[in-house]
């Protein structure tokens, strides 16, 4: 029996016609990529003969835009072919302003489409948008699909968080679609305000926006504050659509949606880094032809699988594993130790008495600092000396530092809807890897 998913081989020779008829499009008409490839043999008769385009980066999208506002350059066709218009979260710089073709806005589609199927949406399923709706992309494409695979789309803008839930539980929600951070802030809501969330209809929520849905300690604590429902982690970005989904067979595991992406994982220097091994995920939108990117290096640290041949699953995608294990700029190192935020994530998520946290990084003294604020749950029954005790000793286990902790008063740690800021750093302790 043939398999439902194209092989290597195949998948290499869709992405390699795919290419080609993208440079095609773009050469004659992107303002952006002419200049940027001028005097480059474009001629692919392989894959390999891509590696030879140079990267794109955020840097040069941004002077770009600067230097032809409002919307830069990067558009293969005329202004009045574009329908849509988004722009970036700006947490690390200015947002990027972002237009698309109703072609290109149809292709990221299709791509949020195969992740609903994979976590198993079906006609009829109806799915709640814990989102504001803004000019950011968030869940704008999923709120499309969905309607395109006959669901009932809900949405959740201008709404409080008690506002939400009862929207979710009054129309019978059986999908949910928001941050991590997201899904703990409307369940800590719930236990203050009387919901019972295991009486619910939600037996899927579809995270994104952050890290979290692929730590396995984040993944357990919302299953367990959402009784019957099961993550599913993407991840995405506003200047490439949705890149990713979780793997039907493995939870942990993200598989790069390569019908419509090439990826690559690459070192600081631009060399590939072979599997097993963490890098910077670098993509190439094959279906955004209106607004393309090629060789963007996306600044997300991902690690490939090791082992060669298909998932488990059956696919032949490039699977991640650990999903996104964070940003390249947020990494810190604290006397010599290189310090992932996720894996900070995890451990802490570990402990059901943390209901929120802070990390603070000093790095304006010659040695930079780090230290953690935790805010307790509000049923917290513990002795909290030995509380305390293990989770000091968690943490020296796992950083080999003996990190400073503090208790927060209750409620006083900020609360995230969208993409949650949890780093507080201060000075020149955060850099790139």
């Amino acid at each position: 029996m043939a398999s439902e998913f194209p092989t290597r081989a195949e998948l290499a020779a869709q992405q390699l016609a795919k290419l080609r008829l993208l440079l095609q499009a773009i050469l004659p008409a992107n303002g952006f990529y002419q200049q940027k490839l001028a005097g480059l043999d474009t001629t692919l008769s392989s894959l390999e003969d891509f590696r030879r385009f140079p990267f794109t980066t955020k840097q040069e999208l941004s002077a770009d835009q600067r230097t032809f506002p409002p919307h830069g350059s990067n558009l293969t066709y005329p202004a009045g072919y574009y329908t849509r218009f988004h722009q970036t979260s700006g947490t690390t710089s200015a947002p990027l302003r972002w237009l698309d073709t109703p072609e290109s806005w149809q292709s990221m589609v299709e791509s949020w489409k195969r992740i609903y199927r994979n976590a198993g949406v079906r006609p009829g399923d109806r799915i709640y948008f814990a989102f504001s709706f803004g000019p950011f992309i968030g869940f704008w494409l999923a709120f499309d699909a969905a309607q395109q695979l006959d669901c009932l789309c809900i949405p959740g803008g201008g709404l409080s968080s008690s506002g939400r839930l009862k929207a979710i539980i009054d129309n019978g929600a059986t999908v949910l679609c928001c941050t991590p951070s997201y899904a703990f802030r409307l369940a800590e809501v719930a236990e203050a305000e009387g919901f019972d969330l295991g009486k619910g209809s939600v037996r899927a929520i579809i995270v994104a926006g952050e890290p979290g849905g692929s730590i396995p300690a984040t993944r357990r604590r919302i299953e367990h504050l959402w009784p019957g429902a099961r993550v599913f982690d993407h991840h995405g970005m506003t200047e490439t659509g949705p890149i990713s989904h979780q793997c039907a067979a493995q939870t942990g595991v993200l598989h790069v949606i390569e019908s419509a992406y090439l990826p690559e994982i690459v070192d600081a220097d631009g060399s590939p880094v072979p599997p097993g091994q963490a890098g910077e995920l670098v993509v190439t939108t094959l279906g955004r032809i209106g607004s393309p990117l090629l060789r963007y290096r996306t600044g997300d640290l991902v690690r490939a699988v090791a082992e060669d041949g298909p998932c488990r699953c059956g696919c032949c995608d490039l699977a991640l594993v650990g999903g996104i294990l964070g940003r390249a700029d947020d990494m810190v190192i604290i006397r010599g130790v290189n310090i992932i935020p996720s894996a900070v994530e995890d451990l802490l998520r570990d402990f059901s008495e943390i209901a929120e946290y802070q990390v603070k990084v000093d790095g304006t003294a010659s040695l930079p600092e780090l230290s953690l604020q935790i805010e307790l749950t509000s049923e917290s029954k513990i002795d909290g000396e030995e509380f305390m005790r293990r989770l000091h000793t968690r943490m020296h286990t796992a950083f080999n530092l003996r990190i400073p902790i503090t208790v927060a008063p209750m409620g006083t740690l900020p609360r995230f809807e969208m993409k949650a800021n949890r780093w507080v750093v201060a000075g020149r302790a955060q850099k790139s890897v």
